[in-house]
C-alpha cells in the first residue's frame, strides 16, 4: 500500500467513525453544566491565605527547577568537543547573546544583563512547556480510584494565569526603569522621553504620551504572553473533547480530535519557544532604548 492510499484510508476511517458514532450516539442536547473556563480556575491545595499553594505556584516551582537543573546539568558537562545537547545549548546562548542582548545594548551592558534575560527567556519556556504535560491538577473533580480521590489529568500552565506574566512584566519595567536612571539619573531619564527638537506645550503633550507608552508596556508584555497560552490551551482543550461535551455530540469529540493533536504539536513546537523569544527581545530592546542617549 502506498503512502497517498494510507492517508486516504486514514481519512476514510476518521470520517467513517464520526458518522458511526453519529448514527449509533446522536446528540444529547446541550451540557451547560460543563463550563470549560472552570479547567483554568486556581484552587488551593494548601490554604495558607496570601502564601496559598496552587497548581499555579506548583507549576512555577516545575518551571524554576527545570530551569536551574537543565543549565547546571549542562554547564557541568561541557566539553572540548560538544556532543548534541551541547552543540544545541551553545546554539541556544549564541542567539541570545547575539541577537537579542547584543543588537539592543552595548558590549559591556549587554554581559551584565544577559543572564536576566536569557534566564527570562528560559524560564518561560520551560513554564509553557511544562503547561503542555497532562498532569492530574484539576481539584474542581476527582476519580475514585481503590478509596483514593485523585484530580483528573489536564493541561495547565502558569503563564496562562495573567498574575504570572503580570509579575514578570512589573519586573522587566522596574528592571529598565531603575537601569535608565542609573544611567542618567532621575531628571534626565525624565527627559529622554521627550524626542530632542520638541519643545513648549507638544513636549508635555509627547511626555504624557511617553509615560503612558511606558505604562503600557506591563500591559502588552503581561496580556500576549498570557492571551497566547490561555488561547492556545482552550483551542487544545476543545478540540480534544470538550466541545462535544458542550454540544453533547460525541461524535464531534472523533471529529476534531486530529485537529486537537495537530494544533497540540503546533503549541509545543513553536508558540512554548516563541512567547519566552518575543519577552526576552522585548525585554532586551526595553533595556537598551532606557540608556539610549537619543530618543
Amino acid at each position: 500500500m502506498t503512502r497517498r492510499q494510507k492517508v486516504w484510508l486514514g481519512i476514510g476511517v476518521w470520517l467513517a467513525g464520526t458518522v458511526l458514532l453519529y448514527v449509533l450516539l446522536g446528540s444529547n442536547g446541550k451540557n451547560p453544566n460543563y463550563p470549560p473556563q472552570d479547567e483554568f480556575k486556581l484552587h488551593n491545595y494548601v490554604n495558607l491565605g496570601l502564601m496559598s499553594i496552587n497548581q499555579a505556584v506548583i507549576y512555577l516551582f516545575m518551571a524554576g527547577i527545570l530551569t536551574c537543573t537543565t543549565m547546571i546539568y549542562v554547564a557541568r558537562r561541557m566539553q572540548q568537543r560538544p556532543n548534541r545537547v551541547q552543540t544545541l545549548v551553545e546554539l541556544i546562548y549564541q542567539g541570545l547573546q547575539n541577537n537579542i542582548v547584543g543588537t539592543s545594548m552595548e558590549r559591556r551592558m549587554a554581559a551584565r544583563w544577559f543572564p536576566f534575560v536569557a534566564t527570562l527567556a528560559l524560564f518561560i519556556f520551560f513554564s509553557n512547556l511544562v503547561g503542555f504535560i497532562p498532569l492530574p491538577t484539576n481539584t474542581s473533580e476527582y476519580i475514585n480510584i481503590f478509596g483514593l480521590h485523585i484530580p483528573p489529568f489536564s493541561l495547565y500552565a502558569a503563564t496562562a494565569n495573567l498574575s504570572i506574566p503580570l509579575v514578570l512584566a512589573l519586573v522587566v519595567f522596574f528592571s529598565y526603569t531603575t537601569e535608565g536612571i542609573r544611567a542618567k539619573g532621575p531628571i534626565g531619564y525624565l527627559k529622554g522621553l521627550i524626542p530632542t527638537g520638541v519643545h513648549g506645550p507638544m513636549a508635555v503633550f509627547i511626555f504624557a504620551l511617553e509615560v503612558l507608552s511606558n505604562l503600557m508596556r506591563i500591559l502588552s508584555l503581561s496580556i500576549r504572553l498570557f492571551a497566547n497560552i490561555l488561547a492556545g490551551h482552550l483551542i487544545i482543550l476543545f478540540m480534544a473533547g470538550a466541545l462535544a461535551v458542550v454540544l453533547g455530540i460525541a461524535a464531534i469529540g472523533w471529529f476534531t480530535l486530529p485537529f486537537g493533536v495537530v494544533i497540540f504539536v503546533f503549541e509545543v513546537g513553536l508558540v512554548a519557544a516563541l512567547q519566552g523569544f518575543i519577552f526576552a527581545t522585548l525585554t532586551a530592546i526595553y533595556l537598551g532604548g532606557a540608556v539610549a542617549e537619543t530618543h
